[in-house]
């Protein structure tokens, strides 16, 4: 889950509750998991809940168009090609719009069973498009979205639509990606970095496993690495008097004696804060500070353990303006 909060923790700051969901739909198993998902989200807080498909008629029929070189001469009068462009736009039109409603129909049946009203949205246009839109229409506060969709193969990890949706949108964001697996199992794993987004997240994370009764593990992660690798290189490039000018066994003496152990600290602090948060909510929390490349210690953490859902902020505490998504929640 990708975190927007922007409210920094205090002692009484209350919990988030998901008033309005947004489900994208398309009969996958992670599109069908993702439904399972956001009735349930609901079904907690007796949210908003409106399902989206997007269908792409007006693609199909400029493809046709595209493909009337390759038609039987007899096709090929302007008249007959008028006549085959109308068939095979009701056609697509009405056949697409029969689909899309299929899938709508499958997601209510699964909220009626547990007394949630769906609404739905029909959508026309390109898909990553239209759902962005409709995401960033002010009218949801969570979009629920498969990591996979119709198109996935064996070896797919992201589709592009979930990829291209999940870096626009304006608003939290839940990605499944795990079909077979309810993320209210448990544990909930919470990246924390000191930025605004994490603790919105850390406080989303209270407040689901006050409801789902699952551990919360809390980590941060920092590399105090890096420096060694910059200055080994560096001192194979700089040039003595260069290395007068940059003072290079100071600045190396400095990394190693303040700044990185200084890193530590400050990312132990973050945890430190994450239990306070969670001790004023009642809730015990188990915390972790890793140390190394961060989106590489955090996934190595992540496959050791297995937790059912993951929260991170999309954007961390080095963002700047401008920037759509940052490299560890990418």
């Amino acid at each position: 889950m990708s975190s927007q909060a922007q409210t920094q923790p205090t002692q009484t700051a209350p919990l988030p509750e998901y008033r309005s969901i947004l489900l994208a739909v398309d009969s996958s198993d992670h599109a069908n998991r993702g439904t399972s998902e956001a009735v349930a989200l609901a079904s907690i807080w007796q949210s908003d809940l409106t399902a989206a498909h997007v269908y792409a008629a007006k693609l199909h029929d400029v493809r046709f168009r595209q493909m009337e070189g390759g038609l039987p001469e007899q096709f090929r009068e302007e008249q007959e090609l008028e006549r085959q462009r109308d068939v095979h736009d009701d056609l697509i039109t009405r056949g697409l719009s029969i689909i899309t409603d299929s899938y709508l129909d499958q997601a209510e049946r699964e909220s009626r069973e547990q007394n949630i009203e769906l609404r739905r949205r029909s959508l026309e246009g390109k898909n990553y498009r239209e759902l962005v839109n409709e995401t960033n229409s002010g009218n949801y506060d969570l979009l629920v979205i498969g990591a996979l969709g119709l198109g996935a193969v064996k070896s797919s990890r992201l589709g592009t639509v979930c990829q291209r949706v999940s870096r626009r949108s304006e608003i939290d964001t839940l990605v499944i990606k795990e079909p077979q697996r309810s993320i209210a199992n448990g544990p909930i794993v919470v990246a924390v970095d000191g930025s605004a987004k994490s603790y919105g997240g850390l406080l989303t994370a209270l407040s689901l496993a006050q409801q789902w009764q699952v551990p919360v593990k809390v980590i941060s992660a920092f590399d105090p690495y890096y420096h060694y690798v910059a200055f080994n290189r560096i001192a194979g490039v700089l040039s003595e008097e260069a290395g007068k000018v940059f003072r290079f066994q100071e600045q190396e003496k400095l990394h190693e004696e303040i700044i990185d152990s200084g890193l530590a600290k400050i990312y132990q602090g973050h945890l430190d804060v994450a239990k306070q948060v969670a001790a004023d909510q009642g809730v015990e929390i188990e915390t972790t500070l890793l140390d190394g490349k961060p989106n590489d210690v955090i996934d190595r953490y992540l496959k050791r353990e297995k937790p059912s859902l993951l929260i991170i902020g999309k954007l961390g505490i080095h963002a700047d303006e401008g920037l759509d998504i940052g490299g560890n929640a990418e």
